[in-house]
């Protein structure tokens, strides 16, 4: 884990492990007495998630894990997120208007929520449609929100070959080229990419919200 203090990795340790009052503690203190970064904190938090993720793809963690770090996930970025936004000097003018949700046959929402999180705070409209989404609910969702971005979110290998359907699908509507299409979650990398057809892949929520920014023009 890189460079990371002593209190860090006891925070990503408790949270792998579910110890779910020792790591809200600890979160709290660091982001409310301590004035840790929060941006840093959330990162944490994505690292103790994805070691929960293998965990789970190992067996050794079911579906209520997955559920509890989820939960664990949203009570810390509900502290995290207002000292970021302050930060932040108020609101400005949305930057581009985001669809993401996770494609169906895959019910892992950790990793899109923290990207919709990132994305929202980084001054993005950003609809999460939710989890196991069918082709057709994409479809109307985009119609009706007319995106400038849709992040399509799987964690498992089965969920590839959903983002590749979602997306030809999308070709097939005529409207392919209304938008940018990026993948998260799980193991992607190019050559995943290129089978599902997508314009990009992120590995994390900063790259994600860089994608987008790149995208709508709102450089860095």
């Amino acid at each position: 884990m890189s460079g990371m203090n002593e209190q860090e990795a006891q925070l990503v340790e408790w949270l792998a492990d579910m110890r779910e009052e020792e790591a809200h503690e600890l979160a709290n203190r660091m982001l409310l007495e301590e004035g840790a970064d929060p941006l840093r904190v959330l990162e944490l938090c994505r690292m103790a998630m994805d070691v929960v993720g293998k965990r789970f793809e190992e067996g050794e963690y079911f579906l209520p894990e997955l559920v509890l770090a989820g939960e664990m996930l949203e009570t810390i970025g509900a502290v995290a997120k207002p000292l970021i936004v302050q930060g932040e000097g108020g609101a400005a003018a949305k930057l581009g208007r985001v669809l993401i949700g996770t494609v169906h046959g895959d019910l892992h929402d950790i990793g899109k929520n923290i990207v919709s999180f990132m994305l929202d705070i980084n001054g993005f409209e950003v609809k999460d449609i939710g989890i196991d989404v069918p082709v057709k609910t994409f479809i109307d969702e985009i119609n009706e929100f007319k995106p400038d971005v849709v992040g399509l979110s799987g964690f498992l290998t089965l969920a590839f070959d959903s983002m590749k359907e979602t997306i030809a699908a999308f070709e097939k509507e005529g409207m392919r080229d209304r938008f940018k299409i990026m993948i998260g979650g799980g193991q992607i990398d190019e050559t995943v990419r290129a089978y599902t057809g997508a314009d990009a892949f992120g590995v994390n929520a900063v790259e994600a919200v860089n994608l987008c920014r790149g995208w709508t023009g709102a450089a860095a």
